[in-house]
């Protein structure tokens, strides 16, 4: 080996070991320490005051409400995000670039402004509230306001991943099904789909934890009533307000565990991925 080119190598590693250490350091203090805290906080009041604190009444209710939220959610902005993906790489027509911005225009909103938004238009006073009142129908402060809140935030996270998927793909596979006789939603899920599989999972998995883990937009919409309104992160807060700090962690550690889990599956769907 050359002096210049071990003198290379040595500069190269000279600058990367320091590099590592800091992102370490700094990926310890503001991401690994503040969760083991979570964690610390839950626990160390005893297992069994753990338990006891995520199975009162109101953080049960809290937790329910939260997975019920995703289980709209998620399933209707994973179509959302297909379908819109699918018509922006796939076809070319008029507006294509507004379509694409309007994608991804929740990315650019603040969620308390969306929330806030929501009000003047099925409030009570906005443009469709008496119209809803009249029909019986209570949409803010009630579970509706909570899933099309999250259904705002949320709206991007399919799309943006199965959006550069498709476009690098192009769209001869699905030329090619058509011209055989395959109907779109054949072409659908026997081409497109498989296709988009792995991309497809990780916006899902990213849509669910962002809706569990929803605060600003929801916190405006849904009145936090304790027991009836409140999300997990909205009855964190409550909790911790109320002084019960072990509550709060106990069931901050609920939300915790879901981003784990989805760290996790995103490891696996890009091994998987690499693989096919």
């Amino acid at each position: 080996m050359s002096a210049s080119r071990r003198r290379g190598v040595g500069d190269a590693a000279a600058f990367r070991i320091p590099l590592i250490l800091l992102v370490v350091a700094v990926a310890g203090l503001i991401i690994v320490g503040p969760l083991a805290v979570v964690f610390y906080e839950a626990l160390k009041v005893g297992i069994g005051v753990y338990f006891s604190n995520l199975s009162t009444p109101d953080t049960r209710h809290a937790i329910w409400l939260t997975v019920a939220t995703a289980l709209v959610a998620v399933p209707i902005n994973t179509a959302f995000g297909v379908a819109a993906a699918w018509a922006i790489a796939k076809f070319e027509f008029r507006g294509k670039g507004l379509l694409t911005a309007l994608v991804e225009l929740p990315f650019s909103i603040s969620p308390i402004v969306a929330g806030v938004a929501y009000l003047f238009v099925y409030g009570a006073q906005g443009w469709f509230g008496p119209v809803l009142d009249s029909l019986g129908l209570k949409v803010m402060f009630a579970y509706p306001a909570i899933v099309l809140a999250s259904l705002f935030v949320t709206a991007p996270f399919v799309a943006r991943e199965v959006l550069p998927l498709m476009q690098a793909q192009g769209s001869s596979e699905e030329e090619a099904a058509l011209s055989l006789g395959a109907s779109g939603w054949r072409t659908l899920f026997s081409v497109t789909l498989p296709n988009i599989r792995w991309a497809l999972l990780y916006g899902v998995a990213l849509t669910n934890a962002r809706v569990m883990g929803e605060f600003g937009a929801v916190s405006v919409v849904s009145g936090s009533i304790r027991g009836v309104t409140n999300t997990l992160p909205l009855q964190i807060e409550l909790l911790y307000q109320d002084y019960n700090a072990a509550g709060a962690f106990a069931a901050a550690t609920v939300l915790v565990g879901i981003a784990l889990l989805t760290i996790v599956a995103k490891l696996i769907v890009e091994r998987f991925g690499e693989r096919a």
